[in-house]
């Protein structure tokens, strides 16, 4: 096989481990913010603030957040927790509606994980589910009053790990959560192959070595084999109906924007992870479980089994769509997150009083 034979296949196999990293959705392609850019641009809303959180190992994370449009009083604040591949971007149908969402008014909260989008780069050595789980832990030291968590996939994985780090946030600050197309565990036995998910897969080490050889030839590869990716990423993001091809071309765009290297480092920690003893940590807050039918990369099956760990989560199952669900099918994942925010704004159950009413 030649040299460029072999550094084909290599991005070839990247393409596989960008799809199936378990946390791709759309967003825009990666460049210098731009807010003067239209605002109704996918991922060009901007935001009302902008400041950065140092972690305790010095990374520093990319933080937003967006007010009520109507100015008035937030009763909640929302954070969003993206997915492995993409940036807080992604999450420009979800922003756009909660935004104009009068009950209840919400603040919105959007940060990028390390060594994604804004956030500085981080080392293969802390590049894991458990690191960004207290990742979010120091977003939210930020935040004040009550919370709703919202996370897909990667980003979903997240929240179980900062479950498991730090309960009692969940009995007091976090009032509700939202898993949209993720899992607890076992992803490699449904869904995602298991030996992709290993760091001595061959593909991926061998795309981690190339990344640091000759980067520049990665990302050139990537550019001339586009056509090849675009056709992987709608087959294994997208589910089984028409998908506009603006979409796929943005997911794909997306996924471009992000180093090698940075894919190749997240690898293992998805194919470790497992987290449904976490789960039980979620019993104080009001849940949501959403997921499609036709979801390549976490099949459907991962949603029950996290609603089945939590019998009084809603489990919404949405038809004919794939992985990147909060996009193909918005409005369907927006009607119910703002249900499940009335349900935490206005009373949560098991006798504890709204928020505004505690002294």
């Amino acid at each position: 096989m030649t040299v460029s034979r072999k550094v084909g296949a290599i991005i070839g196999g990247a393409i596989g481990v960008a799809a199936a990293g378990t946390a791709i959705a759309v967003g825009v392609a990666r460049r210098k913010h731009d807010h003067a850019q239209p605002p109704d641009k996918l991922g060009g809303l901007p935001p009302d603030r902008e400041y950065t959180v140092i972690t305790d190992d010095g990374i520093s994370l990319s933080v937003e957040e967006v007010d009520p449009a109507d100015g008035g009083k937030p009763e909640l604040t929302v954070v969003f927790v993206h997915g492995f591949a993409l940036d807080r971007r992604s999450w420009h149908f979800q922003r756009k509606a909660l935004a104009r969402l009068t009950e209840p008014r919400v603040r919105q909260v959007l940060y990028d994980h390390r060594s994604h989008g804004r956030s500085g780069r981080a080392n293969e050595a802390s590049s894991t589910i458990d690191r960004l789980g207290r990742d979010l832990g120091e977003v939210l030291s930020k935040v004040e009053g009550p919370v709703v968590l919202v996370g897909h996939s990667m980003g979903g994985m997240t929240i179980m790990a900062l479950a498991e780090l730090r309960p009692e946030l969940f009995e007091e600050q976090v009032y509700g959560v939202a898993f949209i197309g993720t899992s607890a565990g076992e992803v490699g036995k449904r869904g995602l192959p298991r030996p992709l998910l290993s760091r001595y897969n061959p593909v991926t080490r061998n795309l981690g070595k190339l990344a640091d050889w000759q980067p520049g030839m990665v990302q050139f590869v990537r550019a001339a084999g586009g056509q090849l990716t675009r056709r992987a990423v709608r087959s294994l993001a997208f589910g089984s109906k028409d998908v506009d091809p603006a979409l796929v071309d943005l997911t794909m765009e997306l996924i471009d924007a992000n180093p090698v290297r940075v894919l190749a480092d997240f690898i293992a920690t998805l194919g470790t992870h497992n987290r449904y003893a976490a789960l039980a940590g979620l019993k104080h807050t009001h849940v949501l479980v959403c997921g499609g039918d036709a979801d390549r990369m976490t099949q459907f099956s991962h949603a029950e089994r996290i609603a089945f760990e939590l019998p009084d989560a809603e489990l919404v199952r949405v038809p004919g769509a794939g992985h990147m669900v909060m996009l193909e099918e918005a409005q369907t994942v927006n009607d119910h997150l703002v249900m499940l925010l009335q349900r935490c704004a206005y009373g949560r159950e098991g006798g504890r009083r709204r928020w505004w009413q505690r002294g």
